[in-house]
């Protein structure tokens, strides 16, 4: 894999257990927990959400889902 494709991966992983710990989160909490741009940040949830990992309850808030989720370190 390329180091690229491995960073975006462990950062989306982060970004999802950062909006499990915390509940619901904004976009620009994501974007000061991360230091990464908006555009990033939706990139990421977009990826989450098509794999039905978070939802957006409203606009620009974000929270897990209740799928399961296997977890390799």
């Amino acid at each position: 894999m390329k180091p690229t494709t491995d960073r975006m991966l462990t950062r989306i992983k982060d970004v999802y257990l950062y909006i499990r710990d915390q509940g619901t989160v904004s976009t620009d909490d994501l974007v000061d927990a991360f230091g990464i741009t908006p555009r990033t940040v939706q990139r990421d949830l977009s990826v989450l959400a098509f794999n039905g990992l978070v939802s957006s309850p409203s606009r620009g808030k974000w929270t897990t889902t209740n799928k399961r989720v296997k977890m390799s370190s």
